[in-house]
């Protein structure tokens, strides 16, 4: 075939239209069942079933997240004061999870480098997927469009967790304060365990408070069914 013969073939075929989308065509979403692994308790997620409750407000208000001490497997038949020293572990093994939301998110980042390396206090590399994390760094603004798919995450990770709040606009809203599309400080929404506040925050700071965090983790050991599960902050606020 010449070349102009494919050029004259090109442009007609970039000139159709394509045919338009049936409604709802392409809204279908594919879902694929859990079929690879269970928890060792048959209660744990609801049993596997699709639940009613949608906020963590609601949640909160019930006993369904405080059925398992945060024991899991083995250390089910092992008396409570095991966790005491599996809680010491978890505070010198601190898992983040690879999330960031805006410019905070550099500084998250800046902490992991060579120059800081915050994994020398026994916080490991961030894990891309939140089933193999504990800690939740907020980094960046939260609107109210990121709202659901972070508390998404937050609820796939396994129990016991924390969430780290990095950064003004995390924390409190920041420059966005009162905007009608900004989460106004992210315990509206779900616990926070450690603030960190700063525009831009340092990642000596995010070090400082992860420890902090380690810290709280080892003052809070084999008190898990105590803690908050929805949101923290008070409703006058």
């Amino acid at each position: 075939m010449a070349v102009g013969d494919r050029e004259s073939r090109g442009r007609k075929a970039a000139g159709r239209q394509l045919a338009p989308l049936a409604p709802g065509e392409l809204t279908a979403p594919i879902v694929v069942p859990n079929t690879l692994w269970q928890a060792a308790d048959p209660l744990a997620y609801d049993g596997g079933q699709p639940t009613d409750v949608t906020h963590l407000r609601e949640f909160g208000l019930t006993d369904a997240g405080r059925n398992d001490a945060a024991r899991w497997g083995a250390l089910q038949v092992i008396p409570t004061k095991a966790d005491y020293i599996v809680d010491l572990i978890r505070a010198n093994s601190l898992w983040p999870l690879l999330s960031g939301l805006a410019c905070c998110a550099f500084e998250m980042m800046s902490s992991a480098t060579s120059k800081n390396d915050m994994d020398r206090w026994g916080m490991f590399p961030f894990r891309a997927s939140p089933r193999q994390s504990d800690v939740l760094i907020v980094a960046g603004t939260l609107t109210t469009k990121m709202a659901g798919p972070l508390i998404r995450l937050w609820e796939q990770m396994p129990e016991p967790k924390w969430c780290v709040a990095l950064g003004d606009c995390t924390v409190s809203g920041g420059r966005y304060k009162r905007s009608y599309s900004v989460v106004q400080g992210i315990d509206r929404v779900m616990p926070v365990d450690v603030y960190i506040p700063g525009c831009p925050p340092r990642p000596e700071g995010l070090i400082y408070g992860m420890l902090q965090l380690g810290q709280l983790v080892k003052d809070r050991r084999g008190h898990w069914t105590e803690r908050e599960i929805g949101p923290t902050a008070p409703d006058d606020i």
